[in-house]
């Protein structure tokens, strides 16, 4: 099979003058190399692209793949991981992971959340800030913890995220209303354990693959799974295998991840954080359909070798996932449109 390898390559943008913490979400060249390579081993021609304006000239010069592994995060907007998606739909080329509407909902946090809450599934109480003037009518308990509304990897969380009266809550949210120019999400804290729930597969056929608890470490900011203790992870946090069959608590967190996996439609692989309240209970914060690959950096491939899956297991299991969703029961590709369970939900090729 011929398969497209779309990615923000984190050197480039850094050569470009952008900053550490601006391309935090973007690859490693190892990363890049780890999953050509592996898409290689596993019998196919790769073929390496890059971002998306990579992706539009390639395009238009009349390039096509049987598929393409989607890691691109995109640079502006609010549903910049959306766009790669968008493109191979317009060309009906099948792809990787969650399709453009999942990519630009999940990535503004307070959408996600009232997708969760009309679900009935757990999740903080919380507001949206946009404005100072919207804190006037906050109705919500302290302590609370405020984070950018659309950023990844930790930017904008650390050790002054925890809020403990108005006071604090003004000046954390006019600090990121400034840094990041856009809404803040503020929420009831959650003072528990926290774990982040590895997910492989689509539909029906998802399944929590393992969960993490993430524990910091005596070197870690305090109290927050900041965008610092992300960076260098290996130093200040520690992740601990947990088991659903051993803990209730893992195995309420992993039932709360399927659910939300199931009602957004999300594909392929991908990964949820969670964190206790003060009863113990999990509550949903984040969904990534769009997990980092990093072999030995990222939670989900760390999640999956912890449980006893490989690298190259992991993405040939994606790579089996897509292949499903686009193909009909017969196994024949119809002019690049899914038919069955993936045409129930009228997507056509990749969006299947």
């Amino acid at each position: 099979m011929r398969v497209g390898l779309t990615y923000d390559l984190r050197d480039d943008y850094l050569a470009l003058g952008f900053s550490r913490e601006e391309t935090a979400e973007f690859d490693r060249a190892e990363t890049i190399d780890a999953i050509a390579d592996t898409l290689a081993a596993l019998g196919h021609e790769v073929q390496r692209i890059g971002p998306a304006r990579a992706l539009m000239a390639r395009l238009v010069a009349g390039d096509r793949w049987d598929l393409v592994f989607n890691i691109a995060e995109g640079l502006r907007g609010i549903a910049r991981e959306a766009q790669v998606p968008a493109l191979l739909d317009a060309y009906e080329i099948p792809y990787t992971f969650s399709d453009p509407m999942i990519l630009a909902l999940t990535l503004h946090k307070g959408m996600t959340k009232r997708v969760m809450r009309d679900a009935g599934l757990p999740t903080p109480a919380f507001a949206e800030v946009a404005h100072l003037d919207d804190l006037a009518a906050l109705d919500l308990s302290y302590p609370l913890f405020a984070k950018p509304l659309a950023e990844g990897t930790g930017k904008g969380i650390d050790g002054g995220s925890i809020l403990r009266s108005p006071a604090e809550l003004r000046a954390r949210c006019a600090f990121l209303l400034e840094r990041f120019a856009q809404p803040v999400l503020v929420e009831e804290y959650l003072p528990g354990r926290e774990f982040t729930v590895g997910i492989v597969g689509t539909g029906a056929r998802a399944t929590a693959i393992g969960t993490f608890e993430v524990i910091l470490g005596d070197k870690a900011e305090a109290e927050v799974y900041s965008y610092t203790n992300k960076e260098f992870c290996e130093d200040r946090v520690v992740y601990r295998l947990v088991r659903p069959d051993q803990d209730s608590q893992v195995a309420a967190a992993e039932a709360a991840s399927l659910g939300l996996w199931r009602v957004l439609g999300c594909r392929d692989a991908g990964r949820i954080d969670l964190r206790c309240d003060a009863a113990g209970r999990p509550q949903l914060m984040e969904l990534n359909p769009l997990a980092g690959m990093h072999p030995e950096h990222s939670d989900l491939p760390m999640i999956a070798t912890a449980a006893g899956i490989s690298f190259p297991e992991l993405v040939a299991r994606i790579v089996q996932s897509a292949s499903e969703r686009v193909l009909d029961v017969g196994g024949q590709e119809v002019n690049g449109r899914a038919r069955g369970g993936a045409a129930q939900h009228g997507v056509a090729g990749g969006g299947a």
